[in-house]
Formats: structure tokens, C-alpha cells, sequence
């Protein structure tokens, strides 16, 4: 599904102009009291391991895997560029943050359909940016070889999402697997020399399909998020009326970014574009209900986008 330029500025518009009027409400408690699941989501009652999350997307049998953590100073040269900072701790101490480090979690999402097995991005592998490089363990702790990964899903080609794709050695770590990602995002990523490498190596699997496109028919579809990269996606993954909603950096801390939407994070390569997409994304979740996973909020990253205090918030599940 692609936001209209119109659209995103319209919503974009008119969402600045209720918070102006509203103003920042009394701080809202740290924790978001999440609504009870929706029948497309059942967490299971105990994980394999910390490093895994198991649950199910209706009939599909899904885990959430973490790859590490990333963390930076909270210095405005990052996370909500160019606002005071007064501003920004405000919002990471009503989430119970601390406001002189950001933490972004980093984690890959895997579900099986019938007799393929999904895997959505692929975490940092050895990237000296994150804390990271569990999810080959993390995966294997979950009953699956690398070779047994039929798809993979990426949702952008910045380094803690397409980390994993290559081995220690600059081989492919999934040899079987093809690897989705849009025509726009790939043209990007071949004329990026610092991936010449990775371009070279995953060439052959890659389907480049068109933003938007049914992916797996009844199963996944892409959704067009611009802004963040030239073809950012997320997926909605599908089975009968469950649905999941994996947003890819559509947003990047569970406070800050789904708090106020329309600050600037260093990584948007197009800011007012992606801040438009941002607000666009989040309302659409907020209204439809439908259950989010992000790899970057607090382990497992499952939860819902709820609006409050004329704003959104995060409503992790339980």
C-alpha cells in the first residue's frame, strides 16, 4: 500500500496543528498498559530462550530473534535532531528511560508457511556500530539451519538490516534463500560502493519487486514507507483474518519516534518525507488495530500503536 504525497502532508499538517493546540497533556505513566491480544496474535506462554520469542500469526508459527543491541549518546546528533534537549529527555523520562544513552534493540523476525520459512531482515552480523551478531545462534536455537531459510524479507539495505546476510568469510549465510527486497532499494544499494560486496553476493537470489507488491500470495505484501531510504518496505504478513504489521525502521524508538513522529532521526535520508510516512504509518496501525512488531523497540517488540494524549504511544504485549 503507498501513502500518497498528498495524503502524508495532509495528516502530517493536521496532526501538528491538533498537538499545537492541545499541547503536552500531564506525563503519561512509564509503562503503556497494552489492550489484551487480538485473536491474530497469541504470545506462547514460554520463550526456548531470552534470545527468542515464540508466538503465532493465526495458523502460522512466528519468532521474534534478537541480534544484539545498539546504543548512542543522546546528544541531538542522532535521535530527534535539532531539538532542545530538555524536550527530548522530557519524553524518555515519562517512558522510564535514561536520557544520557539511546538504546535501539535489534531483532529479526521468522515464520513458517507450510514449507517455507520467512525470515525478515537479517540483524548486523559483525558491524562495529551494534552490540550484536546472536541471531545464527538465535536461529538455530529455534530449530532452523540457514539453509533451511527459503525467503528473506528486507525491509532496507542499512547495515543492521542486512548485516546477516553474509558470513564471516563474505559468503552467503543463507545459500537457499531469496532475498526479497524493492527495485527501488536495490538500485540503491548496487550504486553504493561501501556494499559493493554485499551486491555481488546476493545478486542471484534477489527478487527486486515493485513497492507494494504481494510478495506471497495471501501470505505477505510489501508496504511502501518512503522516506527512510529510496524503497524502504515494511510487511504485512497474512493467515486468513490474522495480521502482523513489521514496520522496519517506519520508526525507530518506541518513545521517541511513535511520542512525536515529526523530529528528525540522522538516519531519514529524506526527513520531511519520512516524518510525513512516520505519522501516516502509525495512525494507520492506530485505527486499524492491527498488531506491530518492530526490530529496533524493547525485546520482542510486539505490541500495538494507540493514540493518546492527542498523540501516539507504544502498548507492548505482555
Amino acid at each position: 500500500m503507498r501513502f500518497s504525497h498528498p495524503a502524508r502532508t495532509a495528516l502530517a499538517l493536521a496532526l501538528t496543528v491538533l498537538i499545537a493546540a492541545c499541547g503536552e497533556s500531564a506525563p503519561p505513566p512509564a509503562t503503556v498498559d497494552a489492550p489484551p491480544p487480538p485473536l491474530d496474535i497469541a504470545a506462547s506462554q514460554a520463550p526456548d530462550s531470552a534470545d527468542i520469542h515464540r508466538f503465532t500469526i493465526g495458523n502460522l508459527q512466528a519468532a521474534v530473534l534478537r541480534d544484539g543491541d545498539i546504543r548512542f549518546p543522546n546528544d541531538g546528533k542522532t535521535l530527534a535532531v535539532g531539538e532542545p534537549k530538555a524536550d527530548v529527555d522530557a519524553v524518555l523520562s515519562r517512558a522510564g528511560e535514561p536520557t544520557d544513552t539511546v538504546h535501539l534493540a535489534v531483532q529479526a523476525l521468522l515464520v513458517r508457511s507450510g514449507d517455507r520459512v520467512l525470515l525478515f531482515d537479517t540483524g548486523a552480523g559483525d558491524a562495529q556500530f551494534a552490540d550484536a551478531g546472536r541471531l545464527p545462534a538465535s536461529l538455530r536455537a529455534a530449530g532452523v539451519e540457514p539453509d533451511q531459510v527459503t525467503d528473506i524479507f528486507i525491509s532496507h539495505a542499512h547495515g543492521d538490516h542486512v548485516g546477516g546476510l553474509l558470513d564471516a568469510t563474505g559468503s552467503l549465510r543463507f545459500a537457499n534463500a531469496t532475498v526479497h527486497l524493492s527495485a527501488p532499494e536495490w538500485t540503491a544499494l548496487q550504486a553504493d560502493t561501501a556494499n559493493a560486496a554485499l551486491a555481488a553476493a546476493i545478486r542471484p537470489r534477489v527478487d527486486a519487486f515493485a513497492p507494494g507488491a504481494e510478495l506471497l500470495p495471501g501470505v505477505v505484501t510489501s508496504v511502501e514507507v518512503d522516506g527512510h531510504t529510496p524503497g524502504h518496505s515494511a510487511y504485512e504478513i497474512v493467515d486468513g483474518d490474522a495480521r502482523l504489521l513489521y514496520i522496519g525502521d517506519a520508526a525507530h524508538h518506541y518513545a521517541v519516534s511513535v511520542r512525536r513522529p515529526q523530529w528528525t532521526i540522522a538516519f531519514d535520508g529524506d526527513a520531511p518525507v519520512a516524518e510525513a510516512s512516520r505519522e501516516a504509518l502509525l495512525a494507520r496501525a492506530a485505527d486499524s488495530g492491527v498488531t506491530v512488531a518492530s526490530p529496533h523497540f524493547p525485546f520482542p517488540g510486539l505490541g500495538h500503536i494507540v493514540r493518546r494524549d492527542d498523540m501516539f504511544a507504544w502498548a507492548p504485549l505482555q
